[in-house]
């Protein structure tokens, strides 16, 4: 039994040993709690009954293999950042390289991998890890694309998570990226109860760890792919990193206000760069994980 799953079953929390983040049976509060449910999308163990189903996403390649959730950021209502020059959106440029790192997986045959969103559809942030979560994803990997006030800005960033961000501009875009699910009219920000805070510091632990490894993977093997700021791996509170068992990284591949970041990510070679330097960072990390065993 894993020892997350173990802790919960000890403190009588859930019966028989879900994991963390699955649906427990609904009980009504006592009558004399005065205290509301909790929402479904709290980072805590849910206690109420789930609204409408998540949508489960088509996960392609051999059955067996490791499995890739690509959520491309942003959708629907939410263009996220908008290229100043051109118009382009945050939204329509992570979902084609999403597309394209799918394609690019798939045709190396050693994972499968499933897109949090195939379509221009929205979805709130908490849902992306729940959906890769509920499809026992291996590795959770956002694409976004950002934005800032000087047009020289350019080059990747790969964020971590961190509950304190690593510095200001960090912890800026952690807030800015954060506040889609305020907009939606369901806010995150809720303080958590000492034992699910308990319960996740104990879950992330290792998972930050294997996260921080990738990031750096990645940016070894796309290396010479697609350009990196110099300060390329950053650490921050996006709520879409929050899977307590999932290894996660966030992806700016780049600035929407830098005339050649966007030119690169709106080109088909750009686009299959990056796609490039993830399936050899991916192939790399579950070898590792493989010979590891």
């Amino acid at each position: 039994m894993p020892w997350a799953t173990l802790l919960i079953a000890t403190l009588g929390l859930a019966s028989p040993g879900p994991t963390i983040g699955a649906p427990v049976p609904w009980r009504p509060p006592a009558a004399h709690s005065a205290k509301p449910p909790r929402s479904r999308y709290s980072l805590t163990i849910p206690l109420d009954p789930p609204g409408a189903p998540l949508p489960r996403p088509t996960i392609y390649g051999p059955a067996g293999r490791p499995l890739v959730v690509i959520d491309a950021g942003h959708g629907g209502h939410d263009p996220g950042a908008v290229s100043p020059a051109t118009g382009k959106r945050e939204k329509d440029l992570t979902l084609s390289v999403a597309q394209a790192i799918k394609a690019e997986l798939i045709r190396s045959g050693r994972v499968r991998v499933a897109l949090t969103r195939e379509d221009d559809r929205f979805l709130i942030l908490d849902e992306r890890s729940e959906i890769a979560r509920n499809i026992k994803a291996d590795l959770f990997i956002s694409i976004h694309a950002d934005s800032a006030p000087a047009g020289t800005a350019s080059g990747a960033t790969i964020y971590t998570l961190s509950e304190v961000a690593s510095d200001r501009e960090a912890q800026l875009l952690a807030q800015r990226e954060n506040r889609a699910d305020i907009i939606n009219g369901v806010n995150l920000g809720r303080q958590k109860s000492e034992v699910a805070s308990i319960l996740l510091d104990l879950a992330q632990r290792e998972t930050m760890d294997n996260s921080a490894a990738f990031a750096n993977l990645l940016k070894r093997e796309a290396t010479g792919l697609m350009p990196f700021r110099p300060n390329f791996h950053s650490m921050a509170g996006f709520v879409v990193l929050k899977a307590p068992d999932t290894p996660s990284i966030l992806l700016e591949v780049g600035y929407l206000t830098n005339a050649e970041d966007t030119e690169r990510l709106s080109s088909d070679a750009g686009k299959q760069a990056i796609a490039t330097g993830i399936r050899r960072a991916v192939e790399i990390h579950f070898a590792r994980r493989a010979a590891g065993r």
